[in-house]
């Protein structure tokens, strides 16, 4: 690539991280080399899967069993460190596409800092596409994007019960 951009994928919505891994999809089938850092998340969902099938592909969890609970200091030096990696990776030409899935949520819960990643930002190797996603992520981090997507939730059919379904959802 000439030039890699910066994609932001936020909003209440579901959809952000389906939205990054068909960009991931794509990258792979023509070549790219990606790397993907899942922050929070410490289940190998049915996505990471892709990593079996095609040697052009990394992805790296930085999760905490208690995500949504009481997070110790080693739950947030997990997730720091994940950041600190992807910091080191996005510098280089080694990946051509980088996501850094929900990195809003280490935002908000002071984990890495706004300043951090616009610093990111601004040292990122100007050839490597970047896509940033997650919930409420920082309005400060629009201006250093070049794509801005806001999924909006009307519907879901959560809202009746229904769980993630394998393949689909998960």
């Amino acid at each position: 690539m000439e030039k890699g951009y910066t994609h932001i994928y936020t909003g209440n919505g579901k959809g952000k991280t389906t939205a990054a891994f068909g960009v991931a999809l794509r990258s792979v089938l023509t070549g790219y080399n990606v790397y993907i850092a899942q922050f929070f998340k410490n289940i190998r969902y049915s996505e990471v899967d892709i990593e079996n099938h095609f040697d052009n592909i990394t992805i790296e969890l930085f999760g905490s069993d208690n995500f949504g609970g009481d997070m110790t200091d080693n739950d947030r030096k997990i997730i720091h460190d994940g950041f600190l990696k992807s910091l080191d990776i996005i510098k280089t030409d080694k990946y051509d596409l980088v996501i850094l899935d929900e990195i809003s949520i280490a935002i908000m819960m002071g984990i890495v800092t706004t300043d951090e990643v616009i610093d990111l930002l601004k040292s990122k190797n100007p050839h490597v596409e970047l896509i940033l996603t997650g919930i409420m992520m920082p309005e400060e981090l629009y201006e250093y994007a070049d794509l801005v997507t806001e999924m909006k939730e009307i519907k879901h059919y959560y809202k009746e019960g229904v769980l993630s379904r394998r393949g689909i959802d998960n």
